[in-house]
């Protein structure tokens, strides 16, 4: 397996994979998520692979398949009134092929992704989790994250 940047040829496995990830959350959450939709369009993909404060990174397998993906989002508050300048790497989603779940490459992307964040210069990395998403709660506990915040609702209807 061979972890690298995403390119072009990669957006249709990644669109697949924007649909897994976009069906465990309509699942657990089917009042806010959409059924057989994805996070994002081809041109904004596109986009995002140019843009040098995403990165976007694909596991791969010896035939050049895309197994799972990373994005990554630099981000920096300089001079913010309340919050200190420090360099953060947040993963904006993090998925491996439902078919390939278990054979440790959530763990590679991950470990390279803090290697990425640490060679960048971060000083620390985030990510948020629905809490619906119960394997994807034990995986990032199992990788060391901890909570740093807490997102609430109350629904009204």
């Amino acid at each position: 397996m061979l972890i690298r940047r995403a390119k072009n040829k990669d957006i249709p496995k990644i669109n697949d994979l924007l649909r897994q990830v976009c069906l465990v959350h309509h699942k657990g959450r089917p009042d806010l998520f959409k059924t057989g939709s994805k996070k994002y369009t081809d041109n904004q993909l596109m986009q995002m692979f140019e843009d040098p404060n995403i990165a976007i990174f694909v596991a791969v397998d010896n035939n050049d398949s895309v197994l799972g993906y990373a994005f990554c989002i630099f981000e920096q508050h300089i001079n913010n009134n309340i919050l200190t300048d420090i360099k953060t790497l947040y993963i904006d989603d993090l998925c491996v092929d439902e078919n390939l779940r278990g054979q440790h490459i959530g763990k590679e992307l991950y470990n390279y992704v803090i290697n990425f964040a640490k060679e960048s210069g971060c000083y620390n990395l985030t990510l948020n989790v629905w809490n619906c998403n119960e394997s994807a709660m034990k995986f990032y506990e199992s990788c060391g994250l901890t909570p740093q915040k807490t997102h609430m609702e109350n629904i009204l209807v």
